[in-house]
């Protein structure tokens, strides 16, 4: 921290009482799910403050502690940008330094909702069936010790401690980008507690809420230039801002434990969170059209050379090449939620995209593929197939994954790729076998495409995986778009 300058301090008196524990207290949370709570406790009031987890550093309350757990959101439009201190910040703990607190907090019966955002690998599940992988570390080490390592292990840990005492469960709100999310962690939860102790098991089914969500906002990783720059705006240090687009939508399935009456969530509705009674329509549209687009630019951008979104957006190959996987291949394969036009969404996603104020890296989206894919992508494939409709686009960015995931990029240069099976992933590319033979083996992995599907998607992914090869990026969309 520069010696000459103040750090963040609070200036709204004491932190709000917490009624909220949030696992993986990342940036996404920050710029998103904290702003609209804190909106919320302030116009309709209650004690909503949270109490942060970091599950595996302590990086985060290592950074929001000097400065009381207060922190700067900016917003970068596309011609300029804004500065807000968010303060619903109650405390931040370090799971693996101190998990007790962290139990305590969740069993503390002050706390009403245990959200969380680990990212897809963090529910410990298999990503092609949904299901809880018991062969997991994490999940293994969670079935010895009754000190939870994994997300799913505090869930069931602290659940036990609330039946034990006689207190209704929490609800448990997960903001990460996975389909039927609430589904999702609700069975993974269930099965671990079954593997742990039957009669919770039942409880956990019969009286815990699982709601699903849709969350939209993008936010990029905060860079120490960013945290440099900010302090040269503001006279002030903080060490944990965050960054983010001005668009947000957050719908939730209103399905919270009924036994907190009036007080069993933040009066989200006041401030623009979408209350419904079904989440799905929402979440194959923002899953499909944007982070399938995202994940499709993250890969066959990075192997165009381009840094960031907004500068793959801005070759001239890739608009046509978006806006024909949306109207063929995306748009087709859902239902649209009440009242949108999927045509007018996907312009403003484009608009989004080429937002020159957000830096959001290709390289950062492109992190976990191999838990990514599944949602992303390959359910529209699976239901284009299905329904005898285009799929050549979608399975171009499955084979722009299989040459990213390899860890050498087209021009023979190393690429640091982050995912949880990256020693599986390399050992295929760096096989020695031909290219159909490389794409039978990722086609292969069972954890990630069913084997229905990866025996259909063989010829048209060979296909690709070999034009991308030959002739470069920019060439096969060019013949795409």
């Amino acid at each position: 921290m520069p010696a000459e300058q103040p750090r963040l301090t609070r200036q709204r008196g004491p932190a709000q009482k917490p009624g909220i524990v949030h696992l993986g207290l990342g940036a996404f949370f920050r710029a998103f799910g904290a702003i609209y709570i804190e909106e919320a406790q302030r116009k309709d009031g209650g004690d909503w403050g949270i109490v942060g987890v970091s599950l595996q550093s302590t990086r985060t309350r290592d950074q929001l502690a000097p400065q009381d757990f207060v922190y700067t959101a900016k917003e970068l439009g596309a011609e300029a940008s804004s500065l807000r201190q968010v303060e619903i910040l109650y405390d931040v703990l370090a799971a693996r330094e101190d998990p007790e607190a962290v139990l305590s907090a969740m069993a503390d019966p002050t706390t009403r909702i245990v959200s969380l955002t680990v990212t897809e690998k963090g529910y410990c599940h298999d990503p092609s069936t949904g299901q809880l992988n018991p062969q997991h570390p994490d999940i293994a080490a969670d079935l010895k010790n009754p000190v939870p390592v994994s997300a799913p292990g505090y869930l069931v840990r602290a659940l036990a401690r609330r039946k034990a005492v006689g207190e209704p469960p929490f609800t448990v709100l997960s903001c990460d980008n996975l389909p039927d999310n609430g589904k999702l962690v609700r069975g993974v939860v269930i099965e671990l507690a079954r593997l742990i102790d039957p009669d919770l098991a039942t409880w956990i089914e019969h009286e815990g809420r699982f709601p699903s969500t849709m969350v939209d906002r993008i936010v990029p990783a905060t860079k120490q230039e960013d945290i440099d720059a900010l302090a040269a705006e503001t006279g002030r240090f903080d060490d944990a801002p965050v960054f983010h687009e001005p668009f947000r939508q957050w719908v939730i399935e209103d399905d919270f434990v009924p036994a907190f009456g009036t007080g069993k969530r933040p009066d989200l509705g006041a401030v623009g969170v979408q209350l419904v009674d079904d989440v799905a329509p929402y979440e194959h549209m923002k899953l499909r059209m944007l982070n399938g687009t995202h994940s499709a630019i993250a890969y066959l951008g990075y192997l165009a050379g381009h840094e960031t979104v907004a500068d793959t957006v801005a070759d001239a190959v890739f608009a046509p090449f978006l806006k024909a996987l949306w109207r063929q291949e995306i748009i087709p394969s859902f239902e649209a939620p009440p009242s949108v036009d999927l045509e007018i969404y996907a312009d403003e996603l484009l608009a989004r995209f080429a937002n020159p104020g957000i830096r959001h890296r290709t390289w950062q989206i492109a992190m976990d593929g191999s838990q990514k894919l599944p949602q992303r992508i390959l359910g529209t494939l699976k239901d284009n197939l299905a329904a005898d409709r285009p799929t050549s686009r979608l399975a171009t960015v499955v084979a722009a994954w299989m040459h990213y995931a390899g860890g050498t990029d087209l021009n023979g240069q190393p690429i640091d790729v982050r995912d949880p099976m990256v020693d599986r992933l390399k050992s295929i590319s760096d096989n020695p076998a031909d290219d159909a033979e490389k794409v039978a083996a990722f086609l292969n992995i069972r954890d990630i495409f069913e084997p229905d599907l990866a025996g259909v998607l063989k010829p048209s992914v060979t296909r690709a995986y070999q034009d991308l090869k030959t002739d470069g990026v920019q060439s096969v969309l060019r013949s795409l778009g």
